[in-house]
């Protein structure tokens, strides 16, 4: 058995004691270090983060206004999942064969009201469309409220991982 004379590190009951209460005590001051939670983007990076995502915005609009299946693979994550206007959830394989077999067709998409969040290597985009278009359900008509959370895979690409859409009734308008 180590002498605690000969042996520094040794610590006997009440100092075992103690040394934990410090251990313990200082872990919530640490964990409460603004900077030690996550590192604020720099203003630059963001700037140009915000242009790549406003540029896949659009890839996605176009893509959706074409009916072009291949553009919107190459945009979507394997494991992309969206929560539909009426409630569904659609996996990306759903989605790409609604637009390959032209069950959804969009006749314009207007965005406004864009508001962007970087949060290290996930955006999120927040947004009013004005859509039209057709579904099997009958036609899409009026606007939405939409969020589309992007996030950066292991090669750097942005992939959309999760989209999910509101209608906004208007005042007096029915279910």
């Amino acid at each position: 058995m180590p002498d605690n004379k000969t042996n520094p590190f040794s610590l006997t009951g009440r100092h075992q004691v103690l040394f934990l209460l410090i251990v313990l005590l200082s872990v919530p001051l640490l964990a409460a270090t603004p900077n030690a939670a996550k590192p604020e983007m720099p203003r630059a990076q963001k700037h140009e983060v915000r242009r790549e995502i406003e540029q896949l915005e659009d890839a996605w609009r176009d893509a959706a206004l074409k009916g072009d299946a291949d553009a919107m693979a190459a945009l979507l994550a394997d494991d992309y999942l969206a929560i539909t206007p009426t409630g569904t959830l659609q996996s990306k394989e759903q989605a790409l064969a609604n637009l390959r077999d032209g069950r959804i067709r969009f006749s314009s998409i207007e965005y406004s009201d864009r508001k962007y969040r970087f949060y290290a290597s996930t955006a999120l985009v927040n947004s009013r469309a004005e859509v039209s278009g057709s579904s099997p359900e009958g036609p899409i008509a009026g606007s939405f409220r939409h969020t589309r959370v992007y996030v950066r895979d292991a090669h750097g690409k942005w992939k959309i991982v999760s989209f999910e859409a509101s209608h906004i009734r208007e005042s007096g308008e029915r279910r």
